[in-house]
Order: structure tokens, then C-alpha cells, then sequence
């Protein structure tokens, strides 16, 4: 192993593609200042002009950047991207598991700054100093994601120590949804990252690194590494993680009527049991695995065994990672109850390396078109049918081939697509971003409008709808939904799984700083959350965001939610005293 390296490292790697020339600066400044993770990202996102780029433009510079706990701790696992989102136009931040936040953490750097784009393919390789421009033109259109990743393990060096974040065919031909995948099985899904990485001609980034973290109080370090660690591994939740995964949310979403099912149209999903955590586990389960550093391993992959045509006992089995999110939006969104087909369906969109929830919504937002009459078959190629899963994965296809007008109007999402062809009503996305899978109640719905990615993580209104006994007013909701992002903004910064937010609460949080050479309170960690969220929502009101021009679609005051009817004034309430609240923070609306 390489000398001890500060465990709040500060080196910044700089890489311009347009002049295949890289740097690295000591951004101790920043470090100090933000942490790491988000916070940092969004320094250097400012610093970068992002807010004035093109989405697809080589202005548009990628951040990746991690914090103080990884590689540090238990469930320290993600890795943060930042940039300008080419599906709404906004603020675009994207996190991923796997190893990524390891690797660049052990290769020696708090951030991976991209900038610039390439003349033909290609893709970066960082081995700790040594950072090189490989060729991808032979990479460039192959079919199938998993065959690229493939191809860079085979070539780059320190297997089991590197990450390979890479694109598929979506993100070569611009779909603005198109996802970075990880590993294989994790993603930095949201908001079009794949679209930023093949606009600059950009494959792939591989990192590794061989590096040792020096930890400046190593027994104090050890103490909170145990309590964490049994924290984690002795909590009832990481363990119906551990035994079901995240689709373990579906079955008891579905019977409290907040399962989004076929486009919204209800709450419930009459072959929930089919697509539910638990069938998966009984009946397809291959095997589990986890993210570097984590001892939950909620990654859940099944097998699917298919025979060869015409071949007697010659068997094909394709190994596909399924999560709650893709369960609903390829599954119950589309009426889609076949557990194999949807297990095929998630392996066409892991193949072509694109965003399970926007492509479900966007299929579904067709599919009701189709059935409205605003378009026509000859439009959508295939009939979209709900529950015709046979369809529904040629027309995933589709997406990415974009044979005509039609699908390259919902390669640009359903918000786009909804504008040219008609059904925004039905077209559930909030603020850009195609829905999240919970129709639990407004405080969801509000989350999804004025969180800084439009995401369920971003402040967990659905959760909100689910603890309190009585709903508040709106004001107090966006109140409190406030309070909690500007708390995600330390964890993200941190950057911890969030499925471990009950665990790095602020007092914990404050004390496994303390091994790591960092004194900062609760409370200051609380005022640096604030700083963050304040500064990463300015940066996003300077790319044209607006409270007033949010939308919220009809579909989700027509449907019954568990928390009942969701009115038209309750949400616009909301969203009033939002806009009043970013005011009193000095940001200023064009």
C-alpha cells in the first residue's frame, strides 16, 4: 500500500477532454468549507459556470465527488454527480453505489472535475496519478452496456479496486434520461447523466486506486466504526433490506392504495403479490450482493433461465439487479404482473443504459395517449397495451432507436412529449423529472415539486404522508420538508447511503467526524446544511427554475390517496409559500 492519505483529502483531478490534457489542484478551501460530497460538488459546479452551459454543450462540466465517511465507514457508499440536467434544464445530481465512491476515494481524490468534449469516442482511465485518454471507437455503438463493460475489465488493470462508470446505446444517441451505470448493478440514474456523457463523446470513466486512509485518532475511529457497524447490522430495517431489498415497499403500498398503477390511474395494483419483494426472493433470488463497505447487501439479483429455440436442454440465464423503483415503473405503472417479463424488461433497460423510472412513465404516459386517440399506432410502432410486456420491451427499444418524430419526442421525456402530442394532464413528471413510485399522500407530491432533483430522496415527503397522524397545512409541510433536505445535504455530503439516515443522525454524524480529524457540532453541521441547500438551490434558480412555473399534473388530484383526495388549492398553497421561502433566502426568480 502507498503512504497513509489524509482521510479528508482534498486533491481535485481537473480533465479537459476537448485538449486531453488533466491537472490536479489542493482544494483544501473548498473541502474546509463544504465537507465534500454535494456540498463540494455544488462549489465547484458554481465555480464552473454550470448554471450558463449548454445541457449538451462542452460546457457542461461533470462533477463526481465524494466525502469524509467513504471508505471510512459502514454504508458510506455513494458517490455523487453534479451537472446541468438535459431533461429539465435545471440542476442535475445523481448518486450511484457500487464502488465508485472507493475507488476515487483511494485513488486519491475528493473530485473528478470533467470538463470539455471529445472529438471521437473515448473513454478516461484514472489510476491514482497516472490518468489516461483511452480510444472507445470500437466501443462506440455496441449494443448491449454489460458487452462494454466487459471489454474495460479485460483491459485495465486492478481488478476488485476500480469502478467503471459507463453509458449505453441511450446515452450515445442522447436520450435525456439515459443513465451512467456502475458495476453493473448501480446507477447514477436520474436526470440524463448518460445524455452528458455521449454529447461529449465519453464511454467511460474507470478509476482505482491502491491507497491507505490515515486516520489521525485510530482507536476513537475503531470505537465509532463498531457502534456503527452494530447500529446497521442489528436494525430491523437493514435487515428486511438484506432479506427482501427495497421491492419489499411494494406489496404494503399497494394495499394502502399508493402504489402508482397504470399511469396513475390507480393507487392498487391487483397482481401486486406477483412483482412483490416476496415473490422475487421465493422464486427467482439468485443471489445478493452490496456496495463497497456496506454489510446490509440489499442489491438483489434474480436468474431468469430460458431455454435456446430448437436446442433440447440448452439453457440461456440472464442475471438481471431488480429494486422497487423499476418493479413500479416497468411493472405496476404499466399494468405489468408477468414477474419474468418484467425481469426481461429491466434487463433490455440495464442493457441500453437508460433511467427504469423515466422510461416506465414515459411508456405509460403513451400508452394512455394511444388509448386517448392523441396519437396513432403508426406513432407508437407497436400497440402499446397495458400489461403487454412483449410490447412494452420493443418500444424500450424504440426509445433509444428513435425511428420517428414520435419517439424522438419521448426520448426528451414525457414533460416534452406532452407538449407536442397533448395529455400534460396525465403526464406525471414534477418539474421535468418522471415520477417517483408513491402516491402516498400530498406531502409526496409537494416533495417531488420543490425538491432540488425533483426525487423522493431529496426530502421523503413520502414518508411524511405515512408518520403523521394528522396532515398539517401546507406551509408547515414544506416547512419540514425543508428542514429535512437541508439535513440530506450533510448526508450527502458525507455521502452515506441514505437508507442509513436513521443511523448518521446529527450527534452521531458529529462524533465519527471526530476520529477523522473534524470538529464540528450537530449544529454546526445542521447551519452547514442550510449553507448547502441555499447555495445549491441558487445555483438552480439561475438556470431558470421557478416555483410558480412548476406544473402538477391532474392525474394526482383525481386519484384517492391514502391520506384522500389531493386538492388543486392544498398544493398551491404549497408552492407559494416555497417560492416565499427561497425569497427570504435572497434568490431572486428571472
Amino acid at each position: 500500500m502507498a503512504d497513509g492519505l489524509e482521510a479528508n483529502l482534498a486533491r481535485v483531478l481537473y480533465v479537459d477532454l476537448s485538449r486531453r490534457r488533466f491537472w490536479v489542484e489542493d482544494r483544501r478551501d473548498l473541502v474546509d468549507e463544504y465537507l465534500g460530497g454535494v456540498g463540494l460538488a455544488i462549489a465547484l459546479a458554481k465555480e464552473e459556470g454550470v448554471d450558463r452551459a449548454d445541457p449538451l454543450g462542452p460546457d457542461n462540466t461533470i462533477i463526481f465527488a465524494v466525502g469524509p465517511f467513504n471508505a471510512a465507514y459502514p454504508l458510506a457508499s455513494k458517490t455523487v454527480a453534479v451537472f446541468r440536467s438535459p431533461l429539465t434544464g435545471t440542476l442535475g445530481e445523481s448518486y450511484a453505489g457500487g464502488r465508485s465512491s472507493v475507488a476515487i476515494k483511494l485513488a486519491g481524490y475528493a473530485a473528478i472535475v470533467i470538463r470539455g468534449m471529445s472529438e471521437t469516442p473515448v473513454y478516461l482511465a484514472v489510476h491514482e496519478e497516472q490518468v489516461k485518454f483511452r480510444d472507445a471507437s470500437a466501443l462506440w455503438g455496441t449494443s448491449s452496456s454489460e458487452t462494454v463493460g466487459r471489454v474495460i475489465r479485460e483491459r485495465e488493470p486492478n481488478p476488485g479496486l476500480r469502478t467503471i462508470m459507463r453509458i449505453g446505446l441511450a446515452g450515445e444517441k442522447l436520450v435525456k434520461f439515459a443513465c451512467v451505470i456502475t458495476e453493473t448493478y448501480r446507477h447514477f440514474g436520474r436526470l440524463g447523466l448518460g445524455a452528458v456523457f455521449g454529447s461529449k463523446k465519453l464511454k467511460a470513466v474507470v478509476v482505482s486506486g491502491r491507497k491507505s486512509l490515515k486516520v489521525p485518532d485510530r482507536r476513537g475511529y475503531r470505537e465509532v466504526y463498531d457502534e456503527l457497524y452494530d447500529l446497521a447490522t442489528r436494525s430491523n430495517l437493514m435487515q428486511k433490506y438484506h432479506d427482501l431489498g427495497t421491492p419489499m415497499n411494494v406489496l404494503p403500498l399497494s394495499e394502502i392504495g399508493a402504489l402508482p398503477t397504470r399511469n396513475l390511474k390507480s393507487g392498487k395494483f391487483e397482481r401486486a403479490e406477483d412483482i412483490s419483494g416476496e415473490a422475487m426472493a421465493a422464486n427467482y433470488l439468485a443471489r445478493r450482493t452490496a456496495c463497497s463497505g456496506c454489510p446490509v447487501a440489499c442489491i438483489h439479483l434474480a436468474a431468469i433461465r430460458e431455454p435456446y429455440p430448437h436446442e433440447k436442454y440448452f439453457y440461456k440465464t440472464t442475471v438481471v439487479s431488480y429494486d422497487y423503483e423499476p418493479i413500479y415503473a416497468l411493472g405496476s405503472m404499466l399494468g405489468v404482473g408477468d414477474p419474468v417479463w418484467l425481469l426481461r424488461m429491466i434487463h433490455e433497460v440495464e442493457r441500453l443504459g437508460l433511467d427504469a423510472m423515466s422510461t416506465g412513465v414515459a411508456l405509460a404516459w403513451a400508452t394512455e395517449a394511444l388509448e386517448r386517440g392523441l396519437v396513432r399506432e403508426e406513432d407508437t410502432v407497436v400497440k402499446l397495451k397495458w400489461g403487454d410486456a412483449e410490447a412494452y420491451k420493443r418500444a424500450i427499444a424504440l426509445i433509444v432507436e428513435q425511428p420517428n418524430d414520435f419517439y424522438r419526442a419521448l426520448a426528451q421525456g414525457v414533460e416534452k412529449a406532452s407538449e407536442i402530442y397533448g395529455g400534460k394532464e396525465f403526464a406525471m413528471a414534477f418539474g421535468g423529472n418522471e415520477m417517483p413510485g408513491y402516491h402516498t399522500g400530498p406531502a409526496a407530491h409537494i416533495g417531488f415539486l420543490i425538491g432540488g432533483r425533483h426525487s423522493h430522496l431529496d426530502n421523503a415527503g413520502y414518508s411524511y404522508d405515512q408518520k403523521v397522524k394528522e396532515l398539517p397545512e401546507p406551509e408547515k409541510v414544506v416547512d419540514d420538508l425543508m428542514k429535512e433536505e437541508a439535513w440530506r445535504m450533510v448526508l450527502n455530503s458525507l455521502v452515506i447511503c441514505l437508507f442509513a439516515r436513521g443511523i448518521y443522525k446529527p450527534e452521531m454524524a458529529s462524533k465519527a467526524l471526530i476520529p477523522l480529524g473534524i470538529n464540528l457540532s450537530p449544529d454546526d453541521l445542521r447551519e452547514l446544511g442550510w449553507k448547502i441547500y441555499r447555495e445549491r438551490m441558487a445555483l438552480k434558480v439561475n438556470m431558470g427554475f421557478d416555483p410558480a412555473k412548476l406544473r402538477v399534473p391532474e392525474r394526482i388530484l383525481e386519484t384517492p390517496s391514502p391520506r384522500g383526495q389531493i386538492t388543486r388549492d392544498y398544493m398551491r398553497r404549497a408552492l407559494g409559500h416555497f417560492k416565499e421561502r427561497l425569497s427570504e433566502m435572497g434568490l431572486l426568480f428571472k
